[in-house]
């Protein structure tokens, strides 16, 4: 018989927990990701004076989660790439890692310009 995958409750709860030490592990260990929590805690409650319907605020929200999201990702890729190649220095490995880095730039420039454009329309316009 195929695994439906649920298996209750409690694998709900071993997920969630799992989750949040994922979170603690990025945010000891990555300053940068310090950082942008800090600057998210300071930008959510300015997203809801900032908008001024729903589609704004999730916007607003989502793309500073985006932000986070991906620092998570590129942590967790450098983090691969460090224990496999430990302190030789390989092409691919910085080419992954660069890629990684560049990916968080490319959230950062999306929070810009969907903050930008909501201020603008909402405060200078």
């Amino acid at each position: 018989m195929p695994d439906s995958g649920f298996r209750g409750p409690k694998e709900i709860l071993r997920a969630f927990v799992w989750s949040m030490q994922g979170l603690k592990a990025t945010y000891v260990a990555e300053a940068s990701f310090r950082m942008e929590i800090y600057l998210f805690i300071i930008l959510l409650p300015c997203a809801f004076l900032l908008s001024t319907n729903h589609i704004e605020l999730i916007l607003l929200i989502g793309s500073a989660l985006l932000v986070l999201l991906v620092e998570i990702i590129n942590s967790a890729i450098e983090a691969v790439v460090d224990l496999i190649c430990g302190e030789q220095r390989h092409e691919l490995a910085g080419r992954a890692k660069d890629m990684g880095s560049a990916a968080v730039f490319m959230s950062q420039v999306i929070v810009v310009l969907v903050w930008g454009v909501i201020f603008y329309h909402q405060v200078l316009s």
